[in-house]
């Protein structure tokens, strides 16, 4: 056998054998997971003014459900075990929020020193705590952290919120609430969480619980017969809209008080069952923005009270203007229109409601005689037949608007509705409100509200919210440590 053809076997040969060495090595990669054990610790923080016998009841409830999904994936991961700690303490609650993340993580290093993740479950400034102690890596807590759970923390600074007799939140804060002068309340009120969120979420994974009451000056959770936000949907502590911001997920869980998953035993319930899923792979439903608007209302000249009643969340589908002019000299006149619309066949949609208002016209013998649907008993007819008169010489403007219902599509649902008055006088105010019917898909909300004569108003702005899917599983980021190199 010549040279070259030696030479060409020994190139095949050592091809031949690279890929062998290739090959063998790519399965021993896959094989070489001998198992170990992933270490979860659940530390369960307080609010302001509370102690370890608040979260008591989520703590039990996680600890009682958590043994099937522990067992659910170590079968599915064989060689995997999963193992839990638990920590549940007090802390100074009048503290700064430096002060407050800087004992969560002395806690943290003398009672749990092991290497493995935590799962922060924060109430009320717990919470907020936790988000800035992991957000700057206080006591090297990023680098331990998992997942922060937040349950109506205060997210955004309170300052900006109009709170009950016209104050400030800080003195509220100090008199009403938490009876403090130290720095729970400055922080409350001045510092805003929201980047601390942002670094959580995009970092590691921050889940939040929100709740509130169906209208600003709802009484449901009036503590000693008074609102305290009276301008927004509050949990009787906090207005919804603070307990989150960009980057969180979200969980509305419902019309809940404050503190109500302290002794409400089927609010514990879901909570557990959401942060479980969280943690080991299930589906949970977060709220996102479908529409957003406002809407005003004055009170008249006169002594009384006036009251109204508006649907929000629809969606407009027409707006137009008409105009007459009476050209006679003596002589009123009458005219009869009908105001078109027909929405889009793909809309599949029934109307909601139309809004029709005089513009610059005579104040005399000149207005709208009759407005209503051309249809009344047929919903899928969106004309409007108007009836308007002038008087003699003068003109009528009537601007006019269509909307409709504007259903969510086939398989998604509505989650919540925020209303907030962003400015006003006194005694004006949002008093009642509620979804306007039971059909999930429907994102119309009815709004009831008043303002005491003479001339006294308000300005509200509206968000309606429907439900999107988010899968997450997070212990599959959690490494597992070798059973020859326990946590602890």
């Amino acid at each position: 056998m010549n040279s070259k053809i030696m030479k060409r076997l020994s190139i095949v040969l050592a091809v031949v054998l690279c890929l062998q060495l290739g090959f063998t090595g790519s399965v021993n990669s896959v094989t070489e997971n001998t198992g170990g054990v992933k270490e979860l610790n659940f530390v369960f923080l307080h609010g302001a003014n509370g102690n370890p016998c608040g979260p008591q009841l989520l703590a039990d409830t996680i600890v009682e459900q958590i043994p099937s999904y522990i067992l659910e994936y170590e079968q599915a991961n064989p060689g995997i075990k999963v193992k839990i700690n638990v920590m549940n303490r007090c802390y100074p609650s009048d503290v700064d929020i430096e002060t407050w993340a800087q004992n969560i993580a002395d806690s943290v290093d003398k009672y749990l020193p092991g290497d493995g993740k935590i799962i922060f479950i924060g109430h009320s400034m717990g919470g907020k705590s936790a988000l800035y102690a992991v957000a700057n890596n206080i006591g090297n807590l990023a680098e331990r952290t998992a997942l922060v759970v937040t349950i109506n923390s205060p997210i955004v600074s309170l300052d900006r919120y109009v709170v009950a007799g016209g104050g400030s939140f800080l003195t509220y804060c100090r008199a009403a609430l938490w009876n403090t002068t130290q720095g729970a309340c400055i922080s409350v009120a001045t510092y805003d969480s929201s980047e601390d969120g942002k670094w959580v979420s995009q970092n590691r994974h921050w889940l939040a619980f929100i709740s509130g009451e169906n209208a600003p000056l709802s009484p449901q959770f009036d503590y000693g017969g008074v609102d305290a936000y009276p301008r927004d949907m509050d949990d009787g502590a906090l207005p919804i809209s603070a307990q989150y911001s960009d980057g969180a997920d979200v969980i509305y869980y419902g019309e809940h008080g404050h503190s109500e998953f302290h002794t409400v035993k089927a609010v514990a319930d879901f909570m557990a069952g959401e942060i479980l899923k969280y943690i080991f792979g299930g589906t949970i439903e977060c709220p996102v923005l479908a529409r957003e608007g406002g809407f005003e209302h004055k009170a008249g000249s006169l002594l009384g009270t006036d009251y109204w009643q508006d649907i929000i969340g629809d969606v407009l589908g027409i707006s137009n203007r008409l105009w007459h002019w009476n050209q006679s000299y003596i002589k009123c006149q009458g005219w009869e229109d009908i105001a078109e619309y027909y929405p889009p066949t793909y809309e599949n949609d029934l109307r909601s409601r139309y809004e029709v208002s005089r513009v610059d016209s005579a104040a005399i013998l000149t207005g709208i005689e009759e407005a209503r649907w051309l249809s009344p008993d047929n919903p899928e007819d969106c004309r409007l037949y108007l009836r308007t008169r002038a008087a003699p010489r003068n003109y009528i403007q009537v601007d006019w608007k269509i909307y409709r219902q504007g259903l969510l599509p086939e398989g998604t649902k509505r989650d919540h509705y925020e209303i907030e008055l962003t400015a006003g006088t006194p005694l004006a105010e949002v008093y009642q409100a509620s979804w306007q019917t039971d059909n999930p898909r429907d994102l119309r909300v009815q709004v009831w509200s008043r303002a005491e004569r003479p001339f006294r108003w308000f300005e509200a702005k509206w968000r309606v919210y429907y439900q999107k899917s988010q899968y997450r599983k997070i212990i599959d980021e959690i490494p597992a440590l070798t059973e020859t190199n326990p946590s602890r």
